[in-house]
C-alpha cells in the first residue's frame, strides 16, 4: 500500500511535546511515511553538544528539514499552546506555498488572539481538528482516496 509522504511539524523542546510527538507519528505510521524532524532531522542541542559551531548547526537543521518540506505531500501541525510554535509557523508556510494538503491538530483552546488563530496560519491549513481520532479519522480516509487513484491509474496502463 501506497502511503502518503508526510512532515510532521511541532514543538520538540522537552520531553514531553517528544514524547507525544512519537505517539502521534506511530498513529499516523498506518497511512503515512512521516518524517519526524526530532527523530529523522537534526536537533541543535545535540549538534552543538557535539562541538558544531551554531552557525553550521542551524544551516543543518534547515537544509535537512527543508529537504523534508520539499518532498512531502502532507503536513500534519500541532498547533497546541497560546502561540503556535515559530517554526511550525514557518513549516506550515513552506508546506502550503508548495500546494501540499495542510492539516493542524489543536487540542488545547488557549490562544493569544481573542479570535483565535492568526489568519495566516488559519487560512493555510485546510482542516483543525480538536483531537487526535479526527485527524486519523482523516487521514485515513485522504490514503484511501490517493489508494484508489493509483489503481485506477494502473488499470488505466
Amino acid at each position: 500500500m501506497l502511503k502518503i509522504r508526510t512532515y510532521l511539524a511541532a514543538p520538540l523542546f522537552n520531553d514531553r511535546e517528544r514524547g507525544f510527538n512519537a505517539a502521534l507519528t506511530e498513529m499516523l505510521s498506518s497511512h503515512c511515511h512521516v518524517f519526524l524532524p526530532q527523530r529523522d532531522g537534526l536537533l541543535l542541542a545535540e549538534l552543538l553538544a557535539n562541538g558544531i559551531p551554531r552557525e553550521v548547526a542551524e544551516t543543518q537543521i534547515f537544509e535537512r528539514d527543508r529537504l523534508a518540506l520539499s518532498e512531502c505531500e502532507m503536513l500534519v501541525a500541532v498547533l497546541d499552546g497560546a502561540h503556535i510554535d515559530e517554526g511550525v509557523a514557518f513549516e506550515i508556510g513552506f508546506a502550503h506555498a508548495r500546494g501540499c494538503l495542510c492539516l493542524g491538530l489543536q487540542s488545547d483552546v488557549r490562544r493569544a488572539l481573542p479570535s483565535g488563530n492568526n489568519p495566516m496560519i488559519g487560512r493555510a491549513l485546510s482542516c483543525i481538528f480538536a483531537c487526535v481520532e479526527d485527524l486519523i479519522t482523516y487521514i485515513a480516509g485522504e490514503a484511501a482516496l490517493q489508494q484508489q487513484a493509483v489503481v485506477r491509474t494502473d488499470q488505466r496502463r
